[in-house]
């Protein structure tokens, strides 16, 4: 199980800075980002092979689930 940032979002982000600092912004100037996108994965094969049952309610909400 995995619960963390959107890639596609972590890139998005990445080029936005690269533009700014490509147009000569300060680095000390940019701000810091915090993400705002979050991805639940679930991996359901690696769950029964080590004997572990997963909640539906818990399936419910993942964006992805690997069977």
């Amino acid at each position: 199980m995995v619960y963390g940032i959107a890639n596609p979002e972590l890139y998005r982000r990445a080029g936005v800075y690269a533009g700014r600092l490509l147009k000569g912004a300060n680095v000390a100037d940019l701000p810091v980002e915090m993400p705002s996108r979050f991805r639940l994965s679930i991996n359901l094969k690696t769950a029964k092979a080590l004997g572990l049952t997963v909640p539906n309610d818990l399936l419910s909400l993942a964006e992805e689930v690997i069977e």
